[in-house]
């Protein structure tokens, strides 16, 4: 099995608590100015979490006009047709991590609590598997316990907790927190099947 190939059973519709549905699938070129209004809603405090400054529309005009989904696959979740959350999983294509996918996961504001980061999540965990990888870790900030909880829920564990390690964008210092999941791998996975 191949990234490829699972990737063709995308648009994917999950069924969300409260009888929300959303619509998933991979970023595409055209959807520049949604990803932007997603990022926009975010809360300015955990935007000092994030690694990027994806408020800004150069930033999300780079990741759209350079899509590459076999090193950054990021999956939306659309409801109504605006993007409410977006999980994405970052692979290294060689080195000594090659194994390991990283994965993180955001939430509109308005739609948290039903059930979408852990979807999206789990979606991609099963892209992993069909990527070969081995391994899917999350870092994080201390400060995000609702986060880390919610990856504990997965079935994510905490591998290290570094004191005062990490700078918000804000230059404010911050624990870090690595957590990981070790993937099975049946036959089908593995090309055996």
């Amino acid at each position: 099995m191949s990234l490829e190939f699972a990737l063709d059973s995308f648009p994917k519709v999950l069924s969300l608590k409260g009888g929300l549905t959303c619509e998933a699938r991979p970023l595409e070129a055209a959807d520049e100015q949604l990803f932007h209004e997603f990022f926009l809603a975010i809360p300015d405090l955990e935007l000092l979490f994030l690694k990027n400054r994806v408020n800004e529309r150069d930033t999300i005009a780079h990741w759209c006009a350079n899509i590459d989904l076999e090193k950054n696959l990021p999956l939306l979740g659309f409801v109504d047709g605006q993007i409410v959350a977006c999980a994405t999983l970052h692979q290294q294509t060689g080195g000594w991590k090659r194994h390991i996918g990283r994965v993180s996961a955001l939430v509109h504001p308005d739609f948290r609590g039903r059930g979408l980061a852990r979807g999206l999540v789990a979606e991609l965990i099963e892209l992993a598997r069909f990527s070969g990888l081995e391994r899917v870790e999350a870092e994080f900030a201390g400060g995000q316990e609702d986060a880390t909880r919610a990856f504990a829920l997965m079935g994510f564990s905490q591998i290290l907790r570094l004191e005062k390690y990490v700078k918000a964008m804000d230059a404010t210092d911050h624990d870090y927190i690595l957590m990981g999941l070790k993937l099975t791998t049946d036959e089908e996975y593995a090309g055996m099947g």
